[in-house]
């Protein structure tokens, strides 16, 4: 087999570090980027270092903000006596998809996992808990209905009880095992719309 120049394997070997993209996907974009012009190329690059450079997270919430608050967390229409927890800002994104929620976030980046060595700490549990001792009446815990996600989930709605706080949970409706980010506006509507005690 022939072998490429260095620099695309570089490329090839970079892009297949993304999620979701395997060897053969990374080979295509590769070549997609090589026959692409220079000022395309040269685009891709400055969106991705404008992104490193520009974006990080949210003070209060831990969402991908570009201000030391998110967009969320500095609106004054939101409903700041609700929470709702979720795992990664992609699941943030598709409950707002549905335009039923109206409170603020906290955005976990991760869930517990004894293996990997993250801890409550590694996911801002503490400041969830800080926040809900100031004014809030209820936390919704929208980790997803699988093993970790159930697992963070138990942890933090023990963590939240002795603050007298509402703690609930999104209805069934959304898969077990399933993630946040793959469920259709509709059915995590219906999902928020019926949350029960947790």
């Amino acid at each position: 087999m022939a072998e490429l120049p260095a620099a695309l394997e570089d490329l090839i070997q970079e892009l297949s570090r993304l999620p979701g993209v395997g060897p053969r996907t990374a080979q295509r974009l590769a070549f997609h980027v090589l026959r692409a012009d220079r000022a395309r190329a040269e685009a891709l690059a400055r969106a991705i270092l404008e992104v490193k450079s520009r974006i990080g997270y949210c003070e209060r919430c831990w969402n991908i903000a570009e201000e030391p608050l998110c967009t969320i967390c500095r609106s004054p229409r939101r409903d700041p006596s609700v929470i709702c927890v979720v795992e990664s800002p992609l699941d943030l994104l598709a409950i707002e998809r549905t335009g039923e929620y109206q409170g603020l976030y906290h955005v976990l980046n991760g869930v517990f996992s004894p293996i990997e060595g993250v801890g409550p700490e590694d996911l801002h549990v503490p400041d969830l808990l800080e926040r809900a001792r100031s004014g809030v009446r209820e936390v919704i815990l929208a980790t997803d209905a699988d093993v970790e996600g159930e697992t963070t989930a138990v942890y933090i709605g023990r963590a939240l009880a002795p603050l007298g706080v509402a703690v609930t949970r999104p209805a069934h409706g959304l898969p077990v095992g399933g993630s946040l980010e793959y469920a259709d506006e509709r059915t995590l509507a219906r999902a928020l719309s019926a949350r029960q005690a947790f």
